[in-house]
Formats: structure tokens, C-alpha cells, sequence
């Protein structure tokens, strides 16, 4: 018997919700996939886009005064953001690189920047901005899905954005209270953040990722970053929203916690052999969440007949679970893009016709 089509977006919000699709559904980032016939084609097959750039809720500092300063230095393109507080001003600088960045020189520098650090923090305003988000879906239409996203976990954002990894492994072991206190203020500025976004018309949202087990390392995780996982997701939870995390690196070591966390699902997920664990590993391991996945980089690389073979033995590793959603996360080779996300989807519809 022949199941009714679906629309993309409703195919994303079936899986996330453990109901029944006419397909897997496939994925990709809206600054990973240019406007062009093949675009169009993808869609037209069912692709989905993931938007992330309308804020459910916005975030302004009314009493920090912000500087932004773009130039160049031996031929490269910087950028340096100073933030003028009442106790103490900090500054940046990034490197732009494509839809990302680099950091040059981070916000914290020296044990004088935790009390403007904490400033910035304290500051922070939230405000709902609701009717553009759903206005936003709505024009977008059903081959889009809008995410929301709760920003980084605390300790996260301190170790990898504001510090860097040297300089927070100093901080930790001679000053470990000014980074808690740092981390408390955090902490208790997302628990303002939590109800708002789980308020929103938003279906969905992340809450931080990229944890990486060398760096962060279990203890920590299990104490520092799964807490705040709990914490959002029962807000989620009680609005009826989704809550996940972009875990893309190794998740074997702490895959015990990831499956005691109340995360709906584990986003850009990387099998094997881009990582430490296969989708059907993952999936047992975490049997009451969707693995949103990201197509294996490595892959990308191999004849269109390997693309395809992959493609295959991964929806077959997911059998009959319905948790899974295929995705593409990370930049693709520029002259490969276009044949790899046809020859995913080609057969992702021809299994489905099977």
C-alpha cells in the first residue's frame, strides 16, 4: 500500500515526533546549498532546508556600548568587536572565512576580564520575537524548517569561544573559582532563555555541541554540560517543543550519558568512519532518540557508486526505527556538491519506492 506524500517539512517533524513517513527525510543547512537548478530539483525530490537564521528570541546588552571595526592586516580581512562596559572593556578579533570565521584574539585575555566578562553576561536582555519567526516559516514554505537555538553551553562557551583551550586549561587549575563564578552567571542567564524559546512557535531547537571528549572530558560533560541538557528539555518539554544537540565529533565515551540525557535527538551525528561510532552503534545505544545525522565528509570524497553504496547501508542500519534523518551539516567539495546531494537523494527515493 502506497503512502500519501509528504511535504519535506512535515517528513523532519514526523521523525522528530516518532510518527510515520512516506520517506527518510534529507537535510541540509541554508548556507550549505546554493540557488541553482539543481537546488531546485532537490527540493522539487524532497529536500529540506534547515534555517537557522531568525532568532525566536532576541538578545540585546542596553549597557554595554559595542564597537565593530573591519580592516587589514597583511592582506587579510579582520574584524575587531569592543565591548565598552561600566567595569572594564573587552575585544575581539576574528578572521571572516566563508559562512564561518576565525577566532585572532578572544574575549578574555587576563584575569582583570572576569568581572566585565560577567557583566557582559549578567546584561543580557531577552526578548520574544515570535510573530517574525512564525511569519518566517510561513513565507519560507513547507520544503523549510525554521530552528531555534538556545546558544552554547556555559562551560563550552568559556573552554572553546572566550578562552581558548590553553588558556583555559590555566585558568581551571589556578583559578577555577573565577571560571565557576563566570560559569554560575551563565547558568542562571539561561534559565531566563529556557522557557523563552520553548514558548516560541519554534517546533524545535539546539542547545549547544561540538563537545569533543579530549577537551571536554567525561567528568565535566557529566557535570557541566548534561545538567543543563535536563534543565532545558523539561521547559521544552513542557510546551511541547524539541530539544537536541550538535554532537559531530566522537561520542563513544560518553554515549551512557548522551542516553541518559533528555535530548529528543543527537544532530549531525557522523557515522563511522568519520567518527568513533556507527549509526546502527548509535542508534542502539540511544534507543529513545532520532539521529539526525551528517552525511560522512569522507565519503563526499569517493566515486558517486561509493556515495550511493553509503547511502544505502546506512538506511539500512536504520531499518525500521523511524529515527532516522538524513543530513548535510559541514561544507561540501565545491565541485562535487551538486552530484553527491542527487545521487543521496536518487536513492534515498528509490528505497523508499522499493
Amino acid at each position: 500500500m502506497t503512502r500519501p506524500s509528504m511535504t519535506p517539512r512535515a517528513r523532519v517533524l514526523a521523525v522528530l515526533h516518532g510518527e510515520p513517513t512516506d520517506k527518510i527525510p534529507f537535510t541540509i543547512y541554508e548556507s550549505k546549498i546554493p540557488q541553482c537548478p539543481a537546488e531546485r530539483q532537490l527540493r522539487n525530490d524532497g529536500l529540506c532546508i534547515v534555517e537557522r537564521g531568525v532568532a525566536a528570541v532576541t538578545t540585546e546588552r542596553p549597557n554595554v556600548r559595542v564597537e565593530v571595526r573591519r580592516y587589514t592586516e597583511d592582506g587579510i580581512d579582520l574584524v575587531r568587536t569592543d565591548y565598552h562596559t561600566p567595569v572594564g572593556d573587552l575585544f575581539e578579533v576574528s578572521r571572516p572565512a566563508d559562512f564561518t570565521s576565525w577566532n585572532v584574539a578572544r574575549l578574555f585575555k587576563t584575569p582583570a576580564d572576569y568581572q566585565p566578562l560577567r557583566f557582559l553576561v549578567q546584561d543580557e536582555a531577552y526578548s520574544p520575537n515570535y510573530e517574525e519567526f512564525a511569519r518566517a516559516e510561513r513565507a519560507k514554505g513547507e520544503d523549510v524548517i525554521l530552528r531555534a537555538g538556545v546558544g552554547g553551553t556555559p562551560l563550552h562557551t568559556i573552554m572553546v569561544h572566550w578562552m581558548g583551550l590553553e588558556t583555559f586549561a590555566t585558568e581551571w587549575y589556578e583559578r577555577r573559582d573565577e571560571v565557576l563564578k563566570l560559569y554560575q552567571a551563565m547558568v542562571e542567564k539561561k534559565r531566563e532563555l529556557y522557557p523563552l524559546v520553548a514558548q516560541s512557535p519554534a517546533t524545535h531547537a539546539n542547545y549547544g555541541g561540538n563537545e569533543v571528549p579530549e577537551v571536554m572530558g567525561v567528568e565535566r560533560f557529566e557535570q557541566y554540560v548534561l545538567p543543563h541538557y535536563q534543565e532545558a528539555a523539561a521547559a521544552f518539554h513542557r510546551h511541547g517543543k524539541l530539544l537536541g544537540a550538535h554532537l559531530d565529533g566522537d561520542n563513544k565515551p560518553w554515549a551512557h550519558l548522551v542516553a541518559r540525557s533528555a535530548l529528543d535527538y543527537v544532530e549531525a551525528f557522523t557515522p563511522a568512519p568519520n567518527s568513533d561510532m556507527t549509526l546502527a552503534e548509535a542508534l542502539a545505544a540511544w534507543p529513545e532518540k532520532v539521529l539526525w545525522i551528517h552525511f560522512p565528509s569522507s565519503i563526499q570524497l569517493a566515486s558517486i557508486a561509493r556515495v550511493e553504496e553509503v547511502t544505502r547501508d546506512l538506511i539500512a542500519q536504520a531499518g525500521d526505527s523511524g529515527r532516522l534523518i538524513m543530513g548535510i551539516t559541514e561544507d561540501m567539495p565545491e565541485d562535487r556538491w551538486q552530484e553527491n546531494l542527487l545521487a543521496i537523494m536518487r536513492v534515498i527515493n528509490e528505497m523508499a519506492d522499493a
